[in-house]
């Protein structure tokens, strides 16, 4: 799957292990790694599901459209499909099937 990012802020810190470990610390910069990592050999958005670990699971309220996957407890990392339209089923919900892209927004604490 194809992975891109909302800034190239965020794309310079997640492309450099050194930067990341400033920004988010030693623990968490390693679990983002192992998840981009992830990311770039799945097939589609479909693959998060079968990693339980991940628990990638749609956002609500004011992040609907933005999804999550856990890094370290309290930490997501949360980003949107990279598609336009967004792929839908018939009844409005994510096509997850039909997501090869991702564009990573941002590493929070959004709780």
């Amino acid at each position: 799957m194809k992975v891109v990012f909302g800034s190239r802020r965020l794309q310079k810190v997640c492309s450099s292990e050194k930067e990341m470990n400033r920004a988010w610390g030693a623990s968490i910069a390693r679990r983002l790694k192992q998840r981009l990592a992830e990311f770039e050999t799945f097939d589609t958005l479909q693959d998060a599901r079968h990693l339980p670990a991940l628990r990638c699971h749609e956002l609500g309220q004011n992040r609907k459209g933005q999804l999550a996957v856990d890094l370290v407890h309290p930490w997501r990392l949360i980003f949107e499909p990279d598609h336009d339209p967004m792929p839908r089923k018939p009844d409005g919900g994510l096509e997850w099937q039909a997501v090869t892209s991702v564009l990573v927004i941002e590493v929070a604490d959004y709780h």
